[in-house]
């Protein structure tokens, strides 16, 4: 990085290298520019744009591509659990044990598949939306062998080559950084690249200076930007990676913080793992010192292996982030990472970029003021006739106008004037005039005249400089525009713009029926010494859902902040109308001038950032994420959000935003609105929390069963289950848990951000774990003393009544581990939980009384054990019920 600070940051060797291509090239004259990049005023020819297009490769501001399908195949298969599934499925067919090593693959393959399948539509359908390499370009080129020829062809903007010439017109995006030939009133948006919702004039006669910003160069246009109005030619200086918008992607792909979630999970498969290996290495030891088989000891110690390792967890993972894929989809959004469902239960702060987002992207008219400040209709009507009459183009503030005038009754009878001439803006003048004629009576309605005006609106000083009058338009009284009067007008205007609303300055001149209109030099005589009539105000409203949709975001735990690159005044009154506090703002030069620490708790504390270069809006992101410690989703549309989409925990884009924006983005909306996001926040805790549920539950359910299993083999001379019996039972039970998905979650936990916490899944199983461990044992003890299990001849009974009671208890900890309240009694489970939970325990009692169970080595229960099941099921429900609410007491959390 280099040391020198300029703009506001420090460059790195290759933003040098464009900033002084694009200076140098701003400071020369045509002749030299052609000189500079190999070319001519003919433009390239065919081959030689072919040549420099295999050279310089295809024109993208960077090498993205969506990913392949093998990548994403490769991501949803590489999965903790999808690997050590993989293993003991490669151990059980070692061992002989073909079907449960097939149960494992066709685990994984749902999993994999269901995983794949979603991201790779939700790719294709992003694809879909990508605009960027379908945009057309007219080009100059030059063919001919003896003779040339000019000729204008339309090219891709990606095989547009440096050194060519393009035309462009109202519309037309940039497709390289460009050096304008020639320029005819152009005036051109460079919104996307820092945000800001103005409009800039550019010129192609002139040479600049070292002393300009650069993006204030008047002979430079820059990829990504796009015509307002005029026309010109330019020449192409630099194409893809070599652009300025390039230098804004230089940290792309380095920025995405770890997934805390996916994190946790790899930790939980390193314990389970190492777990595994001292539990099995344990229990195959007791059955070889029992039984004297290795073979049917390390058969037993894989099946216990089996039983320890949550099976379903990647399928579980995988469908509850589908479900809520395809609930976004209802409601038209595009999913492109299913993890992001997930981020968005945990994001606790949404930074939004204000444009288009919370407002309608459009504007209104607020008020109709004379010098004074007070409400004038006649401000109104000659504003009204200017916007009316006006043919050259139509600007959306003169939509604003016609609206306003139309819908509030008022009748300005325009059928009354007639259009004489106009002067159309130019973003030299600033301002629009036109000649219109209307007949009057005399005093006394003897005869008629004609009485001819000239009415002239736009930029409130650019107006000023034309009149020498002000009229009192209470009294009619017209006096002279004094310097006093000039500057009070202009303070009028900054207390207007303070209040986050744009002007325009409006006068009036009565000129003479016979006075020669349509000449130049006429115009410029005929604009002159007008009579200041007073301003029009407007405004960007914002959205009618923002308001609602950032309350119920509030209500949720997620506050707002808005990172703009527009004007503070205006970002103020925008939040303020939708309900955003404004007690903490700050503007990018300023957060420039703090130090490391300073920056960290300003940005933590400040709610509105505005005139935020792409640069600082990514390090307000990351220091949101870093020192913060939030989750952050980030709601842009442009190239200069990009950064902190990629940046952000959750990127979220819109279908109308560039593709540079979309590519980078987790969630693509398909329409503006807010409470999407709401419904996404919803969607994300509800498979945190269902998700966290089968976690929980299945390592408790696992840790604890395999605790007494290995209790079990110490005091008992046989197997406690046969490793068919075992993986039976861990089968059932895992089908019983493809439901949870589909459960419901408690509205006190959707109403605060959820995230994984290191420390709080092995404090819950120290804490819960013990339970299933002691009801096992209880169990152990009443058929060892009840039945008198402890003979090998009563292996069979034994291990009927221990597989029954596992399975029971397995299936049933999911109704006290999904709730803090108390299950079946305050809070039931969704319907498709309780069916599932249902027939899992029918199937597992049923199971010993038929032919199945006679095959596994099952005999029939005497209805006492059933009544000791009863018993026990209350009394585990009991302690379990109590641990809970003493957890909750000391954790303040339960899921």
């Amino acid at each position: 990085m280099s040391g020198k600070k300029i703009d506001g940051g420090l460059r790195t060797e290759e933003e040098e290298k464009v900033y002084s291509w694009l200076y140098s090239l701003a400071r020369s004259d045509r002749d030299i520019v052609f000189e500079y990049v190999h070319s001519t005023e003919r433009g390239l020819s065919f081959a030689e744009a072919e040549r420099r297009l295999k050279e310089n490769g295809p024109n993208a501001p960077l090498d993205y591509s969506f990913p392949s399908w093998w990548h994403l195949l490769w991501n949803a298969f590489f999965h903790p659990f999808n690997i050590l599934l993989i293993v003991l499925s490669v151990l059980s067919y070692i061992t002989s044990d073909s079907p449960n090593g097939c149960i494992m693959l066709v685990l994984v393959f749902i999993s994999v598949s269901l995983r794949f399948y979603q991201e790779f539509g939700s790719s294709k359908a992003a694809m879909k939306l990508t605009e960027f390499v379908k945009c057309p370009v007219k080009v100059q080129r030059c063919a001919g062998r003896v003779v040339q020829t000019e000729l204008v062809v339309q090219v891709d903007q990606k095989d547009v080559v440096p050194g060519d010439i393009v035309i462009f017109e109202p519309g037309d995006l940039f497709p390289g950084d460009i050096r304008l030939l020639t320029s005819k009133h152009l005036v051109v948006s460079q919104s996307s690249l820092t945000g800001e919702s103005g409009t800039t004039e550019k010129m192609a006669d002139i040479k600049e200076d070292e002393s300009t910003p650069l993006l204030d160069l008047r002979n430079i246009c820059f990829m990504g930007t796009n015509v307002i109005s005029g026309n010109g030619t330019g020449l192409v200086v630099s194409t893809g990676s070599k652009t300025y918008m390039s230098t804004m992607f230089s940290t792309i792909g380095k920025q995405k913080p770890p997934d805390d979630f996916e994190r946790g999970v790899r930790r939980i498969s390193y314990v389970l793992v190492g777990v595994m290996l001292i539990v099995v290495t344990v229990i195959i030891l007791a059955e070889y010192y029992t039984s004297h088989e290795l073979s049917d000891s390390i058969l037993f110690g894989i099946s216990v292996a089996c039983a320890l390792t949550p099976q379903m967890l990647p399928l579980i993972v995988n469908t509850s982030l589908a479900k809520g894929a395809l609930a976004m989809a209802k409601d038209r959004c595009v999913v492109k990472s299913l993890t992001a469902i997930r981020d968005m239960g945990s994001m606790d702060i949404l930074c939004i970029d204000k444009t288009g987002t919370l407002t309608m992207d459009r504007s209104i008219l607020t008020d109709h003021l004379d010098s004074w400040g007070k409400t004038r209709e006649k401000v109104l009507r000659f504003a009204f006739l200017n916007s009316y009459f006006k043919t050259d183009q139509k600007y959306p503030l003169d939509d604003a106008i016609l609206a306003y005038v139309y819908t509030n009754g008022y009748r300005f009878q325009p059928s009354k004037w007639v259009k004489v001439d106009e002067i159309p803006f130019d973003f030299i003048r600033r301002r629009v005039s036109v000649i219109l004629e209307t007949e009057t009576s005399s005093q006394d309605s003897s005869r008629k005249f004609l009485e001819r005006y000239m009415i002239t609106k736009g930029a409130l000083e650019e107006v000023m400089k034309v009149c020498s009058s002000i009229e009192r338009i209470d009294t009619g009284a017209i006096t002279e525009f004094s310097d006093d009067e000039y500057q009070r007008i202009l303070s009028l205007g900054e207390d207007i713009s303070n209040e986050g609303l744009r002007t325009i300055g409006v006068a009036v001149k009565r000129l003479r029926p016979d006075k020669k209109v349509g000449s130049e030099d006429a115009d410029e005589s005929t604009e002159s010494d007008m009579v200041f009539l007073g301003v029009i105000t407007f405004f960007d409203p914002p959205k009618d859902t923002a308001k609602q949709a950032l309350w119920s975001l509030a209500e949720k735990g997620v506050k707002a902040k808005v990172l703009t690159g527009d004007s503070l005044a205006l970002a103020i009154k925008v939040c303020k109308e939708v309900g955003i506090r404004t007690t903490q703002v700050i503007t990018g030069p300023e957060l420039e001038l703090l130090d490391q620490d300073t920056f960290h708790c300003t940005v933590q504390r400040a709610t509105v950032l505005a005139r935020l270069t792409p640069t600082q809006k990514l390090r307000v992101v990351q220091s949101l994420q870093t020192a913060g410690n939030h989750v952050v989703g980030f709601l842009g549309d442009g190239i200069n959000d990009s950064l902190a989409l990629e940046a952000a925990n959750v990127g979220i884009s819109v279908d109308s935003g560039v593709s540079v924006a979309k590519d980078f983005s987790d969630i693509i909306l398909l329409e503006k609105d807010l409470n999407v996001l709401v419904a996404g926040v919803e969607l994300g805790r509800m498979t945190f929390g269902n998700t966290m549920k089968y976690i929980k539950m299945s390592v408790i359910a696992n840790v604890g069963s395999v605790a007494s299993l290995l209790i079990a083999s110490l005091f008992l001379k046989f197997e406690p289950l046969t490793p068919r019996q075992l993986l039976t039972q861990n089968f059932l039970y895992s089908v019983g848990q493809i439901a949870i998905p589909w459960d419901k979650m408690e509205e006190d936990y959707i109403k605060v951000p959820q995230r994984w916490s290191q420390k709080g899944l092995p404090m819950f199983i120290l804490w819960n774990g013990p339970v299933c461990t002691l009801c096992d044992t209880a169990t152990l003890l009443f058929y060892l003393f009840y039945y008198q299990t402890y003979k090998v001849e009563a292996a069979p009974f034994f291990r009927s009544g221990w597989f029954v009671e596992g399975l029971l208890m397995q299936t049933l900890i999911i109704h006290l581990i999904r709730t803090e309240k108390i299950p079946f009694v305050q809070e039931i489970a969704s319907w498709p939980v309780l069916l599932s939970t249902a027939i899992i325990s029918a199937v597992g009692i049923i199971i010993p009384y038929t032919a199945i169970g006679k095959v596994m080595g099952f005999v029939s229960l005497p209805l006492t054990y059933f009544g000791f099941l009863v018993v026990l099921f209350i009394g585990y429900f009991t302690v379990g019920q109590i641990v809970k609410r003493i957890y909750i007491l000391v954790y303040k959390n339960w899921l």
